[in-house]
């Protein structure tokens, strides 16, 4: 419970803002007021609270500018280093296993989501900044210096440790600063520098490609993301030390009698037990439960009929037995065993939040059956060039870019978002399901470009709409294990979505090539068109081979595409249960304060 009350004219030139305390709650030696924290409440959370009150204009407007830098960086990350991928795999003469990689990776982005936001809970915003730029630069370093696909795999494991830290980091920093009405927008802004390096991106990825090669791609961004996170860091750190030295300090409010008890210090206590407590709060052997079941249930369905092993293989069916046993086993563990379970029972009640999360794990299984080897097809199959093959994979981000600032200004206005959520999903399943027509490998450019935007769109709706439910429909203290919650469902859905398309991909596209290519090239050449796209382009010149490779990608991605279509039913038709919540001028639909935890008025809210 969060609760504060002001004395008179208790306004101060340095940033604070006013509020009201009691006697009790009131520093009297430096006339700062008190941050109030309720039962429960973490260290982290008192933190941004008190950091809230001893900004000034210049610190807000660092904290910003911090967080355009961020979002900047973050943005020419993604749309440059996806194209990497494809070109460092087959330089290991591994492309096949860029699925297998691709699962390994969202599995770590979905168990990191609850870490990082219980780093940032328990410690503070500005400590979990500097644990993931730690983890970012070590990933970027050994994905320069692999010499091998394993190395390279380790590599993009561990980047995305930190790449899933700063992900959920600025969704829940900008949650903890804004109201129901106007968050969707903001954080949709965060988005705002895909507009220029959609455009960027795809020359700086063209050139380094080129000069470079594709391991000075991923080395520079050692040096740029640590620069990047440097402001809001230091700015985050700056405001709680000024906190602590003007002693605005966290009281505890004892929800039995409503009094205030003593400053609650919790860091005075030892490292190791604050550490040991944290792992206990984050559930870490849960989450290790976790992503074993998963890794164990979807690792093998990328490394099957293929160069490694077959279905019927004894090592693959103990992997998929155990991971669904392990699965299973996590239910009653969570349920009788865990003291503070990584998905707290209460999210499963609430489907606010819990048809959010499944919204996004369907979603992003769709999406990323079409997605994980769409740069491959377009590669092989259209004769473009480096830079038009970077723009035709970013038209989809561009358009849910633009989309989701759009439906931010419309959530603002409307104060509703159910149906703009139901409305997403729908144009979401139209450009998936035309996609099915236009992705054959004859297909014209405008209607390729067309089905992206046209998923784009749905795409940005949906996502504004359906974090925005989960973040509102729970307490501030709450907002990061929501924001946790929903994003790792959508993780887990990249994996699933990941590990089919390399199965499918796996399972088809051999079979494929060697009935296209039958009598024209032999086995050992059939092998190589199949590890590397670069390979396969080299066979323009020999029109029957290169019809057979078109034809062999263009079934493969269709059989990709119809399932992906089925799949995006289903969010449409849970959007429908969704709450229609008003979104008011509060911090959440649950508690009647704003973004500082002071009261407001319900009815002018």
């Amino acid at each position: 419970m969060v609760n504060t009350t002001l004395p008179n004219d208790s306004r101060r030139e340095d940033g604070l803002h006013e509020e009201h305390a009691s006697s009790s709650e009131y520093n009297e030696k430096n006339n700062t007021p008190s941050v109030v924290v309720g039962e429960g409440q973490t260290e982290g959370l008192a933190k941004v609270e008190a950091v809230q009150r001893v900004w000034g204009p210049k610190s807000r407007i660092a904290f910003w500018v911090g967080i355009a830098l961020i979002s900047y960086v973050y943005s020419l990350d993604g749309e440059t280093t996806y194209t990497y991928q494809t070109y460092a795999t087959s330089s290991f003469n591994q492309h096949s296993l860029l699925g297998a990689i691709a699962t390994a990776q969202a599995i770590i982005l979905a168990c990191m989501k609850p870490v990082a936001a219980k780093i940032a809970d328990t410690f503070g915003r500005a400590e979990a900044f500097t644990f993931l730029v730690f983890f970012y630069c070590l990933g970027y370093i050994l994905l320069a210096s692999c010499t091998n696909i394993n190395e390279y795999a380790a590599g993009g494991i561990i980047y995305y440790v930190g790449y899933s830290c700063l992900e959920i980091l600025i969704q829940i920093i900008i949650g903890d600063v804004t109201n129901l009405r106007w968050r969707s927008l903001l954080s949709s802004l965060y988005s705002l520098p895909f507009l220029v390096n959609w455009a960027v991106a795809s020359n700086i990825s063209a050139d380094v490609l080129a000069q470079s090669g594709w391991r000075w791609g991923y080395g520079m961004f050692a040096i740029i993301v640590p620069a990047a996170v440097a402001p809001i860091t230091i700015t985050l750190y700056w405001a709680q030390h000024r906190a602590k030295k003007l002693g605005v300090v966290a009281t505890n409010i004892n929800d039995a009698t409503g009094e205030v008890d003593a400053p609650r210090i919790i860091s005075n206590q030892p490292f190791l037990m604050k550490f040991w407590n944290f792992l206990i709060d984050m559930d870490a052997l849960g989450l290790l439960i976790f992503a074993a079941g998963w890794a164990c249930l979807l690792v093998p369905l990328t490394l099957v009929n293929g160069a490694y092993t077959t279905w019927n293989s004894p090592s693959i069916i103990a992997m998929l037995v155990c991971g669904g046993v392990i699965l299973i086993g996590f239910i009653p563990y969570e349920t009788y065993v865990a003291r503070i379970p990584v998905f707290p029972l209460a999210f499963f009640r609430n489907q606010t939040i819990l048809f959010p999360a499944f919204i996004g794990f369907f979603d992003f299984v769709s999406f990323y059956l079409q997605y994980t080897y769409q740069y491959s097809f377009i590669f092989v199959t259209k004769d473009w060039s480096t830079v038009d093959q970077n723009y035709f994979a970013y038209t989809q981000t561009l358009s849910l870019t633009v989309f989701g600032i759009l439906t931010g200004f419309v959530q603002a206005y409307t104060r509703r978002t159910k149906w703009l959520l139901t409305i997403g999903l729908c144009i979401r399943l139209l450009g998936v399901g035309l996609m099915i027509k236009s992705k054959g490998a004859h297909g014209s450019t405008g209607f390729l470009v067309i089905c992206q935007v046209l998923q784009g769109l749905g795409g940005g709706i949906a996502a504004c709409s359906s974090q925005l439910l989960a973040q509102g429909s729970v307490r501030h203290q709450d907002l990061g294990t929501a924001t946790a919650f929903v994003l790792l469902w959508a993780a887990i859905g990249n994996a699933v979505g990941s590990a089919l398309a390399a199965a499918i991909w796996r399972d088809y596209m051999p079979k494929q090539l060697s009935q296209n290519l039958n009598g024209l090239l032999n086995s050992t050449e059939i092998d190589s068109i199949y590890a590397s796209i670069t390979t396969a382009v080299t066979y323009r010149s020999d029109e029957a081979v290169y019809n057979g490779i078109i034809t062999s990608y263009d079934y493969t991605m269709k059989i990709l595409l119809i399932v992906a279509t089925a799949i995006a039913v289903i969010p449409v038709i849970l959007s429908l249960f969704v709450k229609n919540m008003y979104l008011s001028d509060k911090h959440n639909d649950v508690e009647d304060v704003d973004a500082n935890g002071a009261p407001v008025d319900v009815e002018k809210a």
